[in-house]
């Protein structure tokens, strides 16, 4: 099993300056080599594949933290299945995983959600997008600040609130708010039960 997240950025047409494009590509870059494990195409839509499946839910929203630090958000779906052709391009690569994201990214608009999982198997897709749609009330308005932070925590797991607010250039105290204010321990304990649930449906 594979997964692929498939994703626009939101009012890419408003925005004057191009240089989101930049941000997009700084922020996929740690994710793997482009073309083939991540691509943008067509000005601002892109794509990434996460080869643990269990990885997708997170680095989805790494990703969208990343770009509301930087006052922009993204649409995007994660679809779950294999990959029966490997090409050079992702967006040319093939299988059910590209299919299930794809057509579930079709539909975002319409739903009026930022982030949505397929699999294909519908009671696991219906309990966990209804979760998502829950995060996404908070998760859709974090400020600079909160996604900075939430951003920084995941991409190391390890570091202490002492140890985050030294990068973030705050105190500890100051950590723990944006901790709160991000409602971030829910993003883990989410994370934490889409991994378990994931794994189940891959085994």
């Amino acid at each position: 099993m594979t997964s692929v997240i498939t994703g626009d950025i939101i009012g890419s047409r408003q925005q004057k300056s191009n240089h989101w494009v930049d941000d997009l590509k700084r922020i996929l870059n740690p994710l793997g080599i482009t073309p083939k494990q991540w691509e943008v195409y067509r000005g601002d839509e892109f794509q990434i594949e996460v080869k643990n499946p269990e990885e997708a839910l997170l680095t989805a929203i790494l990703v969208k933290a990343h770009l509301r630090a930087i006052k922009s958000d993204a649409r995007m779906s994660i679809g779950f299945g294999d990959k029966t052709h490997s090409a050079e391009r992702i967006s040319e690569s093939n299988g059910s995983a590209f299919i299930h994201s794809g057509e579930l990214f079709e539909t975002l608009k319409k739903q009026k959600v930022t982030l949505a999982i397929r699999t294909g198997n519908t009671n696991f897709d219906e309990k966990m997008n209804l979760m998502l749609q829950l995060a996404l009330t908070f998760m859709d308005s974090w400020l600079v600040q909160s996604a900075e932070f939430v951003a920084l925590a995941i991409e190391n797991p390890s570091l202490s609130q002492e140890e985050l607010g030294q990068k973030l250039g705050i105190n500890q105290a100051a950590v723990s708010r944006r901790q709160k204010r991000a409602q971030f321990d829910l993003v883990l304990n989410l994370d934490r039960y889409f991994r378990t649930q994931i794994k189940q449906l891959a085994s």
